[in-house]
């Protein structure tokens, strides 16, 4: 079974939590991907903050397709291209810009572009943009920033990212505009070290669960 959105609303729907994994070693990447979909979260983030990353992708694309892989810190066209020619399903970038927006909607993925602010919100709205991510969450206002938007900006759906833990998780996913939120305690990394997949995957169980 093959998990492709083909919508930035399927990304959104994949899972309650999208997991944000930093990996150093591609080799970590199909042992990993194979941990989060056996806890029930299909759907993966790979930041492409390391050498590593876009191999990674790579990996998890051919091998465990029943995983719908993602690349992250998306912050150029360049990065866009590269991501979605490893085989991304899906592109979250941190912020976005004009430029960005192009490069991404340019690949044809479902893509979720960062805002923190209410006009970046209106910029991607009237780009027809309605499914974004809120980063750094925490920083930025958190839960209630989010609550405060339902009323101006009811159409509005995000995947709040930065700073979750599994405490503070379900008072974002009460929210009506918020469709997943983004997670990196997911995979530590002391865990991904040792190969420790049984822990991820009991973890992955748990947000899967909320």
């Amino acid at each position: 079974m093959t998990t492709t959105p083909r919508t930035s609303g399927d990304v959104l729907a994949l899972a309650p939590v999208m997991p944000v994994v930093v990996l150093h070693d591609a080799e970590a990447a199909v042992p990993l991907a194979r941990a989060l979909v056996a806890g029930g979260l299909p759907g993966i983030e790979v930041t492409l903050r390391t050498p590593a990353a876009l191999d990674a992708i790579e990996r998890i694309a051919a091998e465990v397709p029943e995983a719908a892989v993602g690349a992250g810190t998306v912050v150029t066209p360049d990065q866009a291209e590269a991501a979605a020619e490893a085989g991304a399903r899906f592109l979250v970038s941190p912020g976005c810009t004009a430029t960005l927006a192009d490069a991404m909607a340019g690949t044809g993925l479902p893509f979720l572009p960062g805002v923190s602010t209410v006009s970046e919100a209106l910029a991607l709205l009237e780009r027809g943009v309605t499914e974004l991510k809120f980063f750094p969450a925490e920083a930025a206002g958190g839960a209630g920033f989010l609550k405060s938007l339902t009323g101006p900006l009811p159409q509005v759906r995000f995947c709040p990212t930065g700073g979750i833990t599994p405490a503070s998780a379900p008072s974002y996913l009460a929210l009506p505009n918020v469709g997943c939120v983004g997670g990196s305690w997911l995979t530590p990394a002391d865990a991904v070290a040792a190969g420790d997949w049984d822990r991820i995957t009991g973890l992955a169980r748990e947000a899967a669960a909320l």
